[in-house]
């Protein structure tokens, strides 16, 4: 699905993708709550998502549409919407300056519920100095692991890869500086960030 408040953009997106043999637009929006609507009633593998609409912003849209499989597109990369934006559990962010290649890349990574971070976007984290703050996703997979879950029972339930619940693994350990999963729930319940028995 396509979600975008300028109809040539949209346009441009569905043509470029309708092109691809492996890929099909089942839906477009021209508004947030248009996005909203549709998402449960064509049930998209993939969400293509502008971070500026209209009427709502697109981070509220991914907050909304929690479970489904987001990129978002957008003309701005600063540092706190990168931030905000994987807050909210989407799985792929990219600038709009992108060529076709990257971005049809892109569709496919989040579809296979791989995260999609291109190299700039990965160096505006970096630099953040809130890199040491756990992420949105990355407190409910700290907490799945509380409740004993394993990875792919935790890729499961939230819809992405193994091999994705893994990279957000490595990212908790490091930034909580634990040596292992149950070094860094107890650390998390330590700094307060959840409390065990509470989703």
């Amino acid at each position: 699905m396509l979600v975008d408040d300028h109809l040539i953009v949209r346009r441009g997106l569905a043509s470029l993708i309708e092109d691809e043999p492996d890929l099909a637009v089942v839906a477009e929006a021209s508004s947030g709550e248009e996005a909203i609507t549709l998402a449960s009633q064509r049930r998209p593998d993939v969400i293509v998502l502008d971070l500026r609409l209209r009427d709502m912003s697109g981070i509220e849209v991914a907050n909304a549409l929690r479970g489904y499989k987001i990129l978002m597109l957008s003309s701005f990369m600063q540092e706190e919407d990168v931030r905000r934006v994987f807050d909210v559990g989407i799985l792929g962010y990219l600038s709009k300056d992108k060529d076709s290649g990257e971005l049809l890349k892109a569709i496919r990574t989040v579809a296979r519920g791989d995260q999609y971070i291109a190299p700039e976007i990965s160096l505006l984290l970096a630099k953040s100095e809130h890199s040491n703050h756990l992420t949105g996703r990355e407190l409910e997979i700290l907490q799945l692991v509380a409740q004993g879950k394993a990875n792919k029972e935790i890729g499961e339930l939230l819809s992405v890869s193994e091999n994705t619940v893994k990279n957000h693994l490595k990212s908790i350990l490091s930034k909580l500086n634990a040596k292992d999963r149950t070094h860094a729930v107890t650390e998390a319940l330590k700094r307060g960030l959840f409390q065990l028995g509470r989703n």
